[in-house]
């Protein structure tokens, strides 16, 4: 795997952070600890969107994203559990991966490797 899509999974798992942040912190440190992950998730996924194209990166961000934190809001904060929800995360990740599978993350001539 392109060291870049590794980038994407990273940003994506701090997203998942700040999101989940975002709704329970209640303290000055939970809020900073947030915005900590609103930094490095968004600084990761800019750097690997200098070396891949760019829709495709935040399509698959925003795809990991959410499927983590749909499942982690279930398996950390009891969320209601619903099939239907589950299986709409999944056609979420089936079309996130579609979309990996099916772009070329090779570098363009004129670009660095």
């Amino acid at each position: 795997m392109n060291s870049n899509w590794v980038k994407v999974i990273i940003a994506a798992v701090f997203e998942v952070g700040w999101v989940i942040g975002l709704k329970h912190s209640d303290s000055l440190l939970d809020w900073a600890l947030t915005v900590v992950a609103i930094v490095i998730s968004f600084y990761v996924m800019i750097m690997a969107g200098r070396e891949l194209p760019v829709g495709t990166v935040y399509a698959v961000f925003v795809g990991l994203g959410t499927g983590g934190t749909v499942l982690a809001e279930i398996v950390l904060f009891n969320e209601p559990f619903s099939v239907a929800k589950l299986v709409m995360v999944g056609i979420l990740l089936a079309g996130v991966i579609g979309l990996k599978l099916v772009t070329n993350d090779t570098p363009s001539e004129g670009r660095e490797a």
